[in-house]
């Protein structure tokens, strides 16, 4: 079985191979036009089968040098208490460029990882390979995901994703390295494309919450101190 999920994964991945070639070139000119110098590609090490560290390869959404602080403070909050795996995307990032929440929700800035993918680092389906430092705070009972290898989608990633909490996503990963067969896979592959379109509608109704509410605390602000400007114009005009 893990032959053959081999060579479907590499023989995808080189089919694959003109339609990323097109898409880089189309990242490539958008970064330009919105001023954002620097690579399109960003490689970040990330924690694969068995353990093992490698570096993968995404489209580059943040702007260069983005705090990684921010992440860290916001994954150990969804380690520790049990609510859904919301991203900060849906609750505004500042360090995301132009419209990169949206490649972020639809997976295409992943999808350079099919290079991680030919070189055997990764497969189409599995876990989503997780960074150093969330490795490091996983119980023993946890790693059992990484018996199986990352994938760009997997059953985590269809079954509610950014609804679930850190435990339902270790749950589902260990289910689908316990029970891995051709036929889930294939089940996997027919539901990833209403996922994404779920988790792009989740994410756009997100932010615009998101922005609802900073606009009411802006006008619940000024009700409270109505006499600022006033105050101002006064100092000015003395």
């Amino acid at each position: 079985m893990l032959k053959l999920k081999r060579s479907i994964d590499i023989a995808v991945s080189l089919a694959a191979m003109p339609a990323l070639a097109v898409l880089t070139l189309a990242m490539t000119a958008a970064l330009r036009i919105m001023g954002s110098d620097g690579p399109v590609f960003f490689r970040q090490e990330r924690i694969g089968l068995g353990g093992r560290r490698f570096k993968c390869y995404k489209f580059r959404t943040m702007a260069l040098d983005a705090d990684s602080s921010q992440h860290q403070a916001h994954l150990s909050r969804l380690m520790g208490l049990g609510v859904p795996m919301v991203k900060m995307d849906s609750i505004g990032d500042s360090r995301l460029i132009p419209g990169g929440w949206l490649l972020r929700a639809s997976g295409l800035d992943e999808l350079p990882q099919l290079f991680n993918v030919l070189r055997g680092e990764m497969s189409l389906i599995g876990p989503r390979p997780c960074l150093p430092y969330e490795f490091e705070r996983y119980l023993p009972w946890q790693r059992e995901r990484f018996e199986a290898a990352p994938g760009l989608t997997g059953l985590w990633q269809v079954s509610g994703k950014n609804r679930t909490t850190f435990d339902e996503m270790i749950r589902l990963d260990i289910e689908y390295a316990r029970n891995r067969s051709l036929w889930l896979d294939m089940k996997i592959v027919l539901m990833t494309a209403p996922a994404i379109v779920r988790q792009c509608l989740d994410t756009r109704a997100a932010r615009r919450a998101a922005r609802s509410r900073a606009r009411t605390v802006v006008a619940l602000s000024y009700q409270l101190t109505p006499e600022a400007p006033k105050e101002m114009v006064s100092h000015r005009a003395s």
